[in-house]
């Protein structure tokens, strides 16, 4: 996504204005190989902490958020360090598609639809919601890359003719989520995580933003478990299948991305609303949204 337009900025008064007219990564629908400039975003908003506010720090691990240009969602930040895990194990557990099954409790279901390269897909996910909203689903063009001695992971919401909004479920967006991870001396890594995500349905921005606000944290402690069990379950499952490092074990069509291209006017007619929130009940419905799922 391009620098906002100065008339953009000015309708942004709550965000610093020279914040605006930075590169902005992928916008949403677009569809293209990644470049180096965006997983040099990627890594500038996990490493450079201007913009960002300290939200909670404990141990290792700090939560940030960030308010957004042209939005009144929240970016997410989460920094932590992975002592006895090597870098090269969670970049593979973040890719592992088959392995996502057993320790993303969020998921309920996940495909990888078509790839554009060596180092980007798209995908489908469907994310369970607790009661009394509906399930959420993506269409995500995926992104992975080594820069340097940095592992990085992306994802932003496009559209696939082939990938419709289905019956009851709501299609959220993920405007970037994105992983990166550095080894740190004397072992282990240092994790950055990132998330700035609109469920969309009838859920307030403020809801959203709490949300994801302890949605993210509980995340990145999933994939460090997750990390724990990696080396043994994978030597028993298809133990040299790793399609992210080994483009010539792509299974999956290439992508065309003439189908790719969301026709004006395409929305859907599926209604998007979930069951009204009084506002007392809110706090419940948090409470069981970020606890949902717990280990």
């Amino acid at each position: 996504m391009e620098p906002l337009t100065e008339k953009q900025v000015q309708q942004n008064p709550a965000v610093a204005p020279e914040q605006c007219l930075l590169y902005q990564g992928m916008a949403v629908g677009e569809v293209r190989v990644a470049e180096k400039r965006d997983f040099e975003y990627l890594r500038s908003l996990i490493d450079n902490n201007d913009y960002w506010k300290l939200e909670f720090k404990k141990s290792s691990t700090s939560v940030w958020t960030r308010d957004m240009c042209n939005t009144t969602f929240k970016m997410i930040k989460i920094q932590a360090l992975f002592a006895d895990v090597r870098p090269s194990t969670v970049y593979d557990v973040i890719l592992d598609g088959e392995y996502r099954s057993k320790w993303d409790t969020s998921m309920l279901e996940s495909a990888d639809f078509g790839y554009l390269d060596g180092n980007n897909d798209i995908g489908y996910y469907l994310m369970k919601c607790p009661a009394p909203l509906k399930n959420r689903d993506f269409v995500l063009q995926r992104s992975w890359q080594q820069l340097d001695s940095c592992y990085c992971v992306f994802n932003h919401s496009v559209f696939h003719e082939s990938l419709p909004q289905k019956t009851g479920i709501i299609r959220a967006v993920s405007h970037v989520t994105g992983y990166t991870v550095t080894a740190i001396p004397g072992g282990g890594c240092r994790i950055g995580y990132v998330t700035q995500t609109d469920l969309k349905g009838s859920l307030p921005a403020w809801m959203i933003n709490n949300i994801t606000s302890a949605l993210a944290p509980k995340m990145v402690k999933r994939v460090y478990k997750a990390c724990l069990k990696y080396e043994e379950w994978k030597a028993k499952h298809s133990p040299l299948n790793k399609v992210w490092l080994y483009p010539e074990q792509i299974k999956i069509p290439k992508i065309d991305i003439n189908k790719c291209k969301k026709p004006v006017g395409n929305e859907s007619s599926e209604p998007s609303e979930d069951i009204t929130l009084l506002p007392e009940s809110s706090a419940d419905v948090i409470k069981e949204f970020i606890s949902d799922g717990e280990d």
